[in-house]
C-alpha cells in the first residue's frame, strides 16, 4: 500500500489494513501464520525551511498485531508467537537532506526515516517494525534440551546415544581450581 504526499495534502489517511500471510517477506526464520492487522493514521507535515522552500514529511502512527511462527533458539522447532506493537514515525523525502556538506543533526533528526519517490510503502514500515519487536531469543519451552551437537537429533523427543565429548586436556588446570573455589 503506497502512502503518497499527494493524497495526504487533502486530508489525513486513516489506516485499517490487514496483510495476509506471505504478503510481506520478513526473514527465513520468521513466518506470518495469519492476518496482520495494522490500524492507525498517516498525516502530512509541512516543514518550512525558508520563504519558498518546504519539505513534505509523512508522519505515520499505527499499531499492528498478528500471529507469527519463530524458530526455537535451541531445537529449531516452530514456536507460535503473537507479535504486536505501536509506532510513531516521521519520514522525509530522500532529496530533502541530500546536500553535499556534512552537518550535525539534532537528536530528534536521528528518528527520521526517508522515502523515495512520491510516497512511502506501508509494507516496508510494517516489516521493519515487526523485525524490531521480535524477542531476542525464543524457546519452545524453558527446559528445551536442544539438538545433539554430534548427530543433530532433537533431544526433546528422543534420547540420542552419542558418546559425550571428551574434555580438552588443556582445561584440566582450570577444572582443578573450580573445586577449590567452592
Amino acid at each position: 500500500m503506497l502512502i503518497t504526499t499527494l493524497e495526504l495534502e487533502k486530508e489525513p489517511l486513516e489506516l485499517d489494513h490487514s496483510f495476509p500471510p506471505d504478503a510481506i517477506d520478513y526473514a527465513p526464520d520468521l513466518r506470518q501464520t495469519g492476518p496482520l492487522s495494522v490500524k492507525g493514521r498517516a498525516d502530512l507535515l509541512v516543514e518550512h525551511r525558508g520563504p519558498k522552500e518546504f519539505v513534505q514529511d509523512i508522519r505515520l502512527r499505527a499499531s499492528y498485531c498478528g500471529p507469527f511462527e519463530l524458530q526455537c533458539a535451541r531445537c529449531l522447532d516452530p514456536v507460535a508467537e503473537q507479535i504486536g506493537g505501536e509506532f510513531d514515525l516521521i519520514f522525509r523525502p530522500h532529496a530533502a537532506d541530500a546536500d553535499a556538506a556534512e552537518r550535525s543533526i539534532t537528536e530528534e533528526e536521528t528518528e527520521i526515516g526517508y522515502y523515495d519517490g512520491s510516497g512511502l510503502l506501508l509494507e516496508d514500515v510494517v516489516r521493519e517494525q515487526v523485525l524490531l519487536s521480535l524477542p531476542s531469543r525464543t524457546l519452545c519451552q524453558q527446559d528445551c534440551k536442544g539438538l545433539c551437537p554430534h548427530c543433530g537429533q532433537n533431544r526433546n523427543g528422543t534420547d540420542c546415544h552419542c558418546e559425550p565429548a571428551l574434555a580438552d586436556p588443556r582445561w584440566n588446570a582450570l577444572a582443578s581450581l573450580s573445586g577449590k573455589l567452592q
